[in-house]
C-alpha cells in the first residue's frame, strides 16, 4: 500500500460513525466524488483499503484522491438531501451525470407541392410547416412513422416530379408501406388527401382518425368510388393493427417510469421508459460509466435522472433492487408533492417491461461494443445464473465420444459473444490409453488444450486465450475429472457440466457445489442446449469419420480396391459387417465393381479353408 493510500486510510479510521458526506478531492484540490454514508468511518475507509475488491470506475477514482472532507449531518435522509445538493453544485467527474440536451422536437410537413413529413429537432428558414413543439423526441419520431406507414407515404430521398419514372419502386411499394409516386401514376391530389390523413392521425390520435377513415370509406363506397373505398379501408385496417402492436407495451399502471440497468462489465447504460396514460410516451437511454454494485448505481442514477425534474410520476418500477429505497422514496414523495412508490416487480405485466426496458438497455450496450443485445442479455443472464463475476464472452465446449471403447475422441466448439466461432473448433484423439474411459479421457483433452495455452499465452486467438467459462457434456463425474487439473496449473476458470435427462435434452447445469435448474429460465435454457447440441454434433461427427476412414483404410488393403471403390462399398452396403457376409454376386452388383475386383474382396474375407467349409 502506498504511502498516499496509508495516510488516507489512516483520516478515515479517525472519522465518526455517523451519518454524512464525504467530499473527495484530488491535487488541484478539484471535487471529483460526492457520496453519502450511514456510518462515515466505516463507508469512507473502505475506498482506501485493498483494491482488488473494488470496481474498475472506484480504483480510477481513488488513484486521483489527494485528501476529502466530510460533513455530519443529523440523519441518513438529511446526508442524501445533502448529497443531490452537492452533486448539482459541484457537477464531480466520477459522479453519474446526466445530460438533458434533447431538446424539442417537431413534426415537419414541406412545403412543396408533394409533401413530405418527418420529425425534426429545431425550426429551419424554409418554407415548411413545423407542428410542436415536443417534449419527446420518441413520441414524435414513433408518431412520423406511424403516419408514413399507415398511410402509404414516401420515406425515401426521392424528388418529385423530377424523380418520375426513374427507377423501380423500392420495396416499401411492394410491402405496402408506400403508394409509389416514384412511378407517376399517383394523382398530386389523391397524394395531398393521405397526406391530410396522416396530418389528422398526428394531431388527432387514432380514434379520431378512424371515425373519420370509416366516414369517407362509406361515403365513397356510396359514391361508387371502389378504388377509392379500399384504399380508406386498408388505411383504417393499418391503424387497427398499429393499436393492437402498441397493446404490446400499454401499462395497467397509468403513469409511471420503468427504468432498467445493463453493464456488460465493459459499458452501461441506464433506460427509461416513461408512461401516461398507460401509453409509452417517451423513451430515453443514459450510457454511463460501469458501476461495481448494481443496487447502488441504480440509487445514483435516480437521484440524477430526478434531481432537476418536477414531473415526477407516482410509480417508479426497477428492474432490480436499489440501495436505499426508502430514503429514496421520501426523497421523491417530497420533491413530488405526493406520495411516490419504488417497486422492482418479480412477475406479470410489469416484470415484463421491466425485461423489456432492460433489452433496450442492453442493445445500447451492444451498439456501443459492437455485438448484439439480445446475445449480451443472454450471457449476463447466464452469468447471474451461474454466480459468475463477469459475462462469459468466450465460451469453450468439450464432449467425448467414441465406439465401443474404440475411435476415442473429442470435440470442442467455441462460443464468442453468444455466437458459434467455427474458426476456433479443435478435434482431439485420445492418445493416453485404450479403451472406454470418458472421465480419463476430459482430463487428457483439457490437459492437453492448457499445455497448448501455456506454449501460446502471449497470442490472443486459438489456444492462447484463456476461456471465459469451460461447459462440458456430462456431469458431475466429468466435473471432478476435469477440476483438479484446474487447480494443479492455478487456473481460476469456471466450470461446469451439461447434465441431459433420459431422453437426452438438457436439463440442469452442475458444478463444484451441485446441480444449477436452468429450464426455469427460457433463453439460458435454449442457449446451454444449443452448445450441449452442437459439441454433441461436432464430437460425433468427429468419430464417425474417424470411423469411416479406419473402414475405408481396411477395405483399400484388398487389391484392386481403391478410395473411390472403398467409399462406393460403405455406401452401399452400409457397414463393413455387410460387406463381409455379402455374397459374391451381391459383390458383383455393387456400384463401381468389376468381377475380378468382387472377387477380390470376397476372398479376402473368406480364405480357402473357410470356402471348403461352405
Amino acid at each position: 500500500m502506498s504511502e498516499r493510500l496509508k495516510r488516507l486510510r489512516q483520516k478515515a479510521m479517525a472519522l465518526p460513525l455517523q451519518p454524512g458526506v464525504y467530499i473527495m478531492k484530488n491535487k488541484s484540490r478539484d471535487i471529483i466524488y460526492i457520496g453519502k454514508a450511514k456510518k462515515l468511518k466505516n463507508r469512507v475507509s473502505q475506498y482506501f483499503g485493498s483494491q482488488n475488491n473494488h470496481a474498475e470506475k472506484v480504483r480510477a477514482m481513488v488513484e486521483n484522491v489527494e485528501d476529502f472532507e466530510y460533513i455530519i449531518t443529523d440523519s441518513e435522509f438529511e446526508a442524501l438531501i445533502l448529497e443531490c445538493s452537492l452533486i448539482k453544485q459541484h457537477r464531480p467527474k466520477y459522479n453519474i451525470l446526466l445530460k438533458d440536451d434533447k431538446g424539442y422536437s417537431y413534426i415537419k410537413v414541406t412545403g412543396d407541392k408533394w409533401r413530405r413529413i418527418s420529425c425534426a429537432l429545431q425550426k429551419d428558414d424554409d418554407s415548411a410547416r413545423y407542428i410542436g413543439p415536443y417534449n419527446s423526441g420518441y413520441l414524435v419520431k414513433q408518431a412520423v412513422e406511424e403516419a408514413n406507414t399507415v398511410f402509404m407515404l414516401p420515406t425515401c430521398s426521392r424528388r418529385f416530379p423530377e424523380d418520375f419514372g426513374k427507377g423501380r419502386p423500392c420495396l416499401n411499394f411492394h410491402i405496402k408501406k408506400c403508394c409509389a409516386p416514384c412511378t407517376g401514376k399517383v394523382k398530386l391530389s389523391a397524394y395531398n388527401e393521405r397526406v391530410e390523413q396522416a396530418l389528422d392521425f398526428l394531431s388527432g390520435g387514432s380514434s379520431e382518425s378512424l371515425r373519420k377513415l370509416t366516414a369517407q370509406m362509406n361515403e365513397a363506397a356510396e359514391n361508387l368510388e371502389f378504388e377509392r373505398a379500399a384504399a380508406l379501408r386498408d388505411s383504417i385496417n393499418a391503424i387497427k393493427r398499429l393499436a393492437d402492436k402498441q397493446k404490446v407495451i400499454q401499462s395497467k399502471v397509468k403513469d409511471q417510469d420503468i427504468i432498467a440497468y445493463f453493464s456488460d462489465g465493459n459499458k452501461a447504460c441506464f433506460e427509461v421508459f416513461r408512461f401516461e396514460g398507460g401509453r409509452l410516451c417517451d423513451r430515453q437511454d443514459f450510457p454511463v460509466d460501469v458501476m461495481g454494485d448494481e443496487s447502488s448505481a441504480r440509487e445514483e442514477f435516480i437521484m440524477s435522472f430526478y434531481a432537476s425534474k418536477v414531473d415526477i410520476p407516482q410509480h417508479i418500477t426497477l428492474d432490480g433492487e436499489a440501495e436505499n429505497t426508502e430514503l429514496l422514496e421520501r426523497w421523491l414523495t417530497e420533491k413530488a408533492g405526493k406520495r411516490v412508490y419504488i417497486t422492482v416487480p418479480v412477475i406479470g405485466d410489469q416484470r415484463r417491461l421491466a425485461d423489456m426496458c432492460r433489452q433496450n438497455a442492453a442493445e445500447r450496450v451492444a451498439q456501443l461494443s459492437g455485438t448484439t443485445g439480445r446475445e449480451l442479455s443472454v450471457l449476463q443472464e447466464l452469468a447471474q445464473l451461474l454466480g459468475l463475476s463477469q459475462l462469459p464472452y468466450y465460451i469453450e465446449s468439450y464432449d467425448i465420444s467414441n465406439l465401443s471403447g474404440t475411435e476415442n475422441v473429442a470435440g470442442m466448439v467455441v462460443f464468442e459473444n453468444g455466437k458459434p466461432l467455427k474458426k476456433a473448433y479443435r478435434k482431439f484423439k485420445i492418445k493416453s490409453f485404450v479403451g472406454q474411459d470418458d472421465y480419463a479421457s476430459m482430463n487428457e483433452v483439457l490437459r492437453r488444450r492448457f499445455e497448448e495455452y501455456l506454449a501460446h499465452k502471449d497470442e490472443t486467438e486459438g489456444f492462447g486465450r484463456l476461456p471465459d467459462l469451460i461447459l462440458l457434456d456430462g456431469g458431475a463425474g466429468q466435473v471432478s475429472a476435469v477440476k483438479p487439473l484446474l487447480e494443479e496449473l492455478n487456473l481460476q476458470i469456471p466450470l461446469f457440466g451439461m447434465v441431459k435427462d433420459d431422453r437426452h435434452r438438457t436439463r440442469a447445469m452442475v458444478g463444484y457445489e451441485g446441480e444449477i435448474a436452468i429450464n426455469i429460465n427460457r433463453r439460458v435454457f435454449h442457449f446451454v442446449t444449443t452448445i450441449q447440441d452442437e459439441v454433441h454434433r461436432f464430437a460425433i461427427g468427429y468419430q464417425r469419420s474417424r470411423r469411416g476412414a479406419t473402414l475405408k483404410s481396411s477395405l483399400t488393403d484388398i487389391e484392386g480396391i481403391g478410395e473411390e471403390r472403398a467409399k462406393a462399398l460403405l455406401r452401399y452396403f452400409k457397414t463393413l459387417k455387410n460387406i463381409k457376409e455379402a455374397e459374391l454376386e451381391e459383390l458383383e452388383n455393387a456400384p463401381k465393381m468389376t468381377g475380378q475386383s468382387a472377387l477380390a474382396v470376397y476372398r479376402y474375407f473368406h480364405p480357402k479353408g473357410e470356402e471348403s467349409d461352405q
